[in-house]
């Protein structure tokens, strides 16, 4: 695939940092009108993210302040700093520290109780899956715990490249275009490949194109 590796794939994922800098204003006018939010909410609330989380691609928080309602304390992380600036006129900064970084860069500083990452997942491209899963696991205590939620949603005018590739075209409401990657993970082939990554993970799907995953890395 073209735009899979080497510095084609860095250019690409300029775009799509890009193109979520400039998503930041318009951010909740792109929510995906389907069913199955209010269950990735009563998963996350069941799971009880508690002591410090580290929320990777926090974005304008959406997710957040439900981090808070258990969390000892959050460590947000996000590539854009309009994101950042969203996100910390809403919360504030009691309890939560703002971290702008390139995710496919940052290393943590320190290690959590939880991680959390919110509609990202599907946003590594494939060549980056392990090594953002090894850095998942760096950023985990030794019985830390991961919850993530995301959906495979890709519009037909989307696939730009074809439906086998991860590669996709979105539009700001003005319609200036960027090419972002949006991996369509199925919940099963997702479970399974994290099992062989050494992660005990469960992948659920939701009534609508939503799925959570909640678990640990597996002992030994």
């Amino acid at each position: 695939m073209r735009s899979a590796s080497g510095d084609n794939l860095d250019e690409l994922l300029d775009e799509q940092a890009a193109y979520y800098r400039a998503l930041a204003a318009e951010f909740d006018d792109h929510a995906l009108p389907f069913p199955g939010g209010p269950e990735l909410s009563a998963a996350l609330d069941a799971f009880r993210p508690e002591g410090s989380v580290l929320e990777l691609a926090c974005g304008p928080a959406t997710w957040t302040p439900q981090l808070l309602q258990h969390a000892a304390d959050v460590t947000a992380v996000d590539g854009s700093p309009e994101m950042l600036a969203i996100a910390s006129d809403r919360v504030g900064g009691e309890r939560v520290r703002f971290v702008l970084a390139d995710l496919f860069r940052w290393q943590p500083d320190r290690r959590y109780d939880v991680v959390f990452f919110g509609f990202w997942l599907s946003h590594v491209p494939p060549g980056r899956f392990v090594a953002f899963w090894s850095m998942v696991a760096d950023c985990l205590k030794p019985d830390g715990r991961v919850f993530f939620v995301d959906d495979g949603y890709r519009t037909e005018d989307e696939l730009i490249e074809g439906d086998r590739s991860p590669v996709i075209q979105r539009r700001l409401t003005d319609r200036t275009a960027y090419r972002i990657v949006k991996v369509p993970h199925q919940p099963a082939d997702l479970e399974r490949d994290l099992g062989q990554l050494g992660w005990r993970v469960r992948v659920h799907p939701t009534s609508g194109p939503f799925y959570w995953g909640a678990g640990d890395r597996a002992s030994g």
